[in-house]
């Protein structure tokens, strides 16, 4: 089997989830709710923050869907409809926290370097906006060590359509059973099967655990452990 590119989602895959968006998520609440905290512990436990344990719930609105469908869901809280106004907001909250507070999930720089010198393109693939990913890889160096980077934004679908696979697929000239999708929900999962991908695989990163994950062709405790995959595999 060769694999000849890989498309990473971002949140709870690059980079480590719960220490770097839930205090993100948090503020944006209160800041829509105007720091009403009931008003922000309805919005946040609709959309999939637990309270009791601090975490977000695999497969949750803040798990795996993108902005515009947060702001959907708080905005039946608010004294507000969805609006591009609110939409921007949350984009803007979250490149923030993406650029100054997230947490990389392993050592991102050797394991780009060692998927690069295999000839493997690598692309991100995420459901934040497509100037977040950038700020999180520009944060961490990494921007100029992607050959692709789509957010919800980009104009490739959202997931798990399977738009922004067939994207990474015609840009880097690849077919799709040369491609490894690897995220931590179902949504990256079943965006992979949607357009075919050869591999599908899930990591424990975020806010899945292996049960949520079964669906995965490989479970890997992190993406630091691609390399010794492919290994194995080829």
């Amino acid at each position: 089997m060769k694999i000849k590119g890989i498309l990473f989602d971002k949140d709870g895959t690059l980079i480590e989830f719960s220490t770097s968006w839930v205090p993100a998520i948090i503020e944006a609440a209160n800041y829509f709710a105007d720091n009403d905290q009931a008003i922000a512990q309805k919005m946040l436990a609709a959309s999939g923050y637990d309270e009791k344990t601090g975490e977000v719930t695999s497969g949750s609105i803040l798990a795996a869907s993108n902005n515009q469908q947060i702001a959907e869901c708080w905005s039946q809280f608010l004294a507000t409809d969805v609006n591009q106004d609110m939409v921007d907001k949350l984009d803007d909250l979250f490149q923030y926290h993406s650029q100054h507070n997230s947490l990389p999930a392993a050592d991102l720089d050797t394991l780009f370097d060692e998927l690069k010198r295999r000839d493997i393109k690598l692309g991100v693939a995420t459901s934040d906006s497509e100037l977040g990913a950038r700020y999180t890889l520009d944060a961490f160096g990494l921007t100029a060590k992607m050959d692709f980077i789509c957010g919800y934004d980009s104009g490739n679908g959202i997931k798990p359509e399977s738009g922004m696979v067939d994207a990474f697929c015609h840009q880097m000239q690849l077919h799709p059973s040369e491609v490894m999708v690897v995220g931590d929900n179902t949504h990256d999962l079943h965006m992979a099967r949607n357009a075919n991908a050869k591999l599908a695989i899930g990591v424990l990163t975020g806010t899945s655990t292996a049960v949520k994950l079964y669906e995965a062709d490989y479970i890997l405790n992190h993406v630091g452990d691609i390399p010794e995959l492919l290994d194995n595999i080829s």
